[in-house]
């Protein structure tokens, strides 16, 4: 029993650890529709002037 509580006890301090530790996850692109661009001053999609 006492094994047990040890095995769940490590992976609750260990779990969030490992996510945080992942850098992989932290950025992500961002994609507009056709004819749009990202602006980075607004944070979001904005159309391409012709």
């Amino acid at each position: 029993m006492k094994l047990k509580m040890l095995f769940a006890a490590t992976a609750l301090i260990v779990a969030p650890a490992l996510a945080m530790a992942c850098p992989g996850h932290s950025k992500q692109a961002m994609s507009c529709a056709d004819g749009m661009t990202y602006d980075h001053e607004s944070n979001s999609c904005v159309v391409v002037a012709s």
